[in-house]
Formats: C-alpha cells, structure tokens, sequence
C-alpha cells in the first residue's frame, strides 16, 4: 500500500501506546487539539514537540514512516508559514528582497501557527496507527453513551465514522491503481494547462466513484445479509477496560498542561 496517505491505516504493534484504551487516546488527542493553541513561548512550544515526538516514540513506530506520510500536508504547513510572512507587517524588517520586506513577527507567527498545524496532525495520525477501526467505534460509542438518553443514534454515527476511516487507505489504494492505468494507456496528469489537467482527471475519477459506490453496496448487503439493526441489544466481544497505562497517560498530560501554563509568557 502507498505510504503517501496516513489517515486511516493501522500498524499492528504492542507498544505502550497500542495498549492504551482507546477512550484515554481519543480524549487525550481531544484535549492536545485545544491546549495547543495556548502555547505562545518557546518553552510550552517545546513542551508540547517533546510530548508529540516522545509519544511518537512510544509507539515504536519510525518516524520516518510517520514523515513519509506527513507528506500531504506538507504544503499546507509551508503555505501557512509563507502566507505569514507575507501578511503580516509588524516588528522589525529582518530582511528586504527585491522590495519584499519580512518582519520579524511575520517569522515568528508563521513559525507558531506551523509547528502548530504540525503537532496537530502528528498527534492525531497516531491515533489511526495505534488503534483498529472497531476499536475506535467502541470508543467513540462508549464516550458519546450519555447522548443516548436523547435519543441521538450514537451507534450510528460511530460506526460511519469507523467505516469511513477504514475505507479511506482502500480509496487512496484504488485511486493509484486507476491512475497508473490510465497513465499507461497515454493519460497525462501532471502536464499542460490547468483546462488540459482538469480533463485529464475525469478518466480518473469516474472508475474511481463506480468503484466506491459498488463497494459501498456490497457492504450495505453484506450488513442485511448479517442482519445487522443498529446498535440496539448488540453486544461487545472485547470490552473497553482501564488499566495502569491510561491512569500513567493521564498524569504525564495534566503535568504537561500545567508546564504549559507556567511557560506561558
């Protein structure tokens, strides 16, 4: 399979990280999404790089593979950085090019907000690597349980979360099939005008829809065939159990969040 897509893969492993529960990952992962955007030093930046690369690490999963696979956003994360370094006038003049001039605060906010952007999608990447679609299921169904009271179809909502995160890495597998079929058959991606390429990727993506919504149905019978009614009087063949490794994670993040704080300039 192509490494060139992180989201919704699972690497099978026993790490520290892999035996977490995955209601502990997801609420962790939760609030790291918020903390994150507390962090304004040096310090608290580096607080939250050292708990990313050190859960990373963790996980015994190379960060190389994880690098490799950061490779989509990797524009994004440059593009944040050089939009504000053009956008933002403020603080001294560090350097002047040809008439453009970057500002000091124009480098450090561009700085802030990509390692942000970084940290962000580093983190939650290892939630998919560390843990199984149903895993997450069980977890999402387990957190959001209280919902049910209202009559909110949580079940429904979790398992089309969970479907959607398995079949994204087949997607991107089938996307590269097709289009290294239509490549040999004289179809040119990358070249021409913006008109010629925009045609170019219709050959590429009508197989690629037919072949989602054929697989689509063939699940939604495999489903009826198995009689599946929702999630009322399911049962769990794996139940959801915290031990010492998620007492451990959540120590390690409130001491975190408070070494965030007292960072903080």
């Amino acid at each position: 399979m192509s490494n060139s897509m992180i989201i919704g893969q699972y690497i099978p492993g026993d790490s520290f990280v892999h035996r977490l529960d995955p209601r502990s990952k997801i609420a962790i992962i939760f609030f790291f999404v918020i903390i994150v955007f507390f962090a304004n030093s040096v310090m608290s930046y580096g607080l939250l790089a050292f708990f990313a690369i050190g859960s990373a690490a963790t996980s015994r999963i190379p960060l190389s593979y994880i690098m490799k696979g950061l490779k989509p956003v990797w524009f994004l994360v440059i593009f944040t950085f050089l939009l504000h370094l053009i956008v933002t006038k403020q603080g001294e003049v560090l350097v002047s090019i040809l008439g453009w001039e970057i500002y000091e605060e124009g480098l450090i906010q561009g700085a802030a907000i990509s390692l942000r952007f970084f940290l962000l999608i580093m983190v939650t990447s290892l939630l998919t690597f560390t843990t199984t679609p149903i895993e997450i299921t069980d977890a999402i169904e387990e957190l959001l349980g209280p919902l049910k009271k209202v009559n909110f179809p949580v079940h429904e909502l979790a398992l089309m979360m969970s479907i959607s995160l398995r079949f994204i890495p087949t997607l991107m597998q089938e996307t590269e099939k097709i289009s290294k079929a239509q490549a040999s058959r004289g179809v040119d991606f990358r070249t021409g005008s913006f008109k010629d390429r925009v045609k170019a990727v219709i050959p590429l993506l009508v197989p690629l829809f037919v072949s989602a919504f054929k697989r689509a149905e063939e699940l939604a019978m495999a489903m009826e065939a198995r009689g599946y009614q929702g999630g009322e009087g399911r049962t769990k063949l794996r139940e959801l159990h915290l031990g010492k490794s998620d007492v451990y994670l959540y120590i390690m993040f409130i001491i975190l969040v408070i070494g965030l704080f007292l960072t903080r300039s």
